[in-house]
């Protein structure tokens, strides 16, 4: 008997402590979902200036980003700030890898792309886009006192060795210079600038912005603006923010962008433009 009621005291103890162990778990969980609801999680490469980049103070309204000691400025971060203030939650920068931002997005690890990305149709059939919070025009950055940096048309890079980011439809416009030697796509701005300063390649197509950036950045480049330049579609050139296809979010951005005026929003890319940390 004495070993029946023992057996019987101990499964109440486990059952209690199971029971005490699950309502603890319950509760972690709704807290977490609740920070969670109240978070408006960006992904970003933290590497496109002005759109974006990375610093590692707060300067000029630059924000934490997520898990790590660093902080993300840029055009799209000011974005970010505009959007998470009129859904009223808080802003949390995810760093994330050019490539890796469709899948975090998918997968649920952020709530939306502010990443200076063109809501291509390609894109549009995994993710739902915005609707467009800037639009640029194509460019080549090259350096000061080489033959191309008078160049007027895109043809005039006939032989030249001229690349972009990888996925992104920079790449695919390089088809459209004759003769032209297409290399390899590189994972991000800072490798291209490199690239071009060490005389490997020729060029890179970039947006105005960020040609503007590299100039700053380097005394050694300049960018050309054709006259005859890439033809593009308006929604290669635009850049909207994506999110999860049949997202509630869409319309709420839609509304606090239409918030946004052209002067302002020009205003937030002159500021960017200054203000990132090459320029400085």
């Amino acid at each position: 008997m004495k070993r029946i009621l023992s057996f019987v005291a101990i499964s109440l103890s486990v059952i209690m402590l199971l029971t005490g162990c699950g309502a603890r778990g319950n509760s972690e969980n709704t807290k977490v979902s609740a920070d969670e609801e109240n978070t408006f999680r960006i992904g970003l490469e933290a590497g496109y200036a002005p759109f974006n980049w990375t610093q590692m103070d707060d300067l000029n309204g630059g924000v934490k980003i997520d898990g790590n000691s660093e902080y993300a400025g840029g055009y799209d971060v000011e974005i970010a700030k505009k959007i998470a203030e009129g859904l009223g939650k808080k802003l949390v920068i995810v760093k994330t890898e050019w490539d890796g931002l469709l899948p975090a997005l998918t997968s649920g690890k952020i709530d939306a792309i502010i990443a200076g990305m063109s809501p291509t149709a390609e894109r549009a059939e995994s993710i739902d886009f915005s609707d467009n919070y800037y639009k640029s025009d194509l460019v080549m950055v090259v350096k000061k006192g080489s033959k191309y940096e008078e160049a007027t048309s895109i043809q005039d890079f006939k032989g030249a060795k001229v690349t972009a980011q990888l996925n992104t439809f920079h790449y695919t416009v390089i088809d459209q210079i004759n003769e032209v030697i297409k290399e390899t796509p590189m994972d991000n701005f800072p490798a291209m600038r490199v690239a071009l300063e060490s005389g490997i390649i020729d060029g890179y197509v970039s947006e105005r912005p960020e040609g503007i950036s590299a100039s700053a950045a380097n005394d050694n480049f300049t960018f050309v603006d054709f006259e005859g330049g890439f033809v593009t579609s308006d929604e290669d050139t635009a850049i909207a923010v994506g999110v999860v296809k049949g997202s509630k979010l869409t319309e709420k951005i839609n509304e606090i962008l239409a918030g946004i005026s052209e002067e302002e929003r020009q205003e937030m890319m002159d500021n960017a433009i200054k203000n990132q940390p090459a320029a400085q």
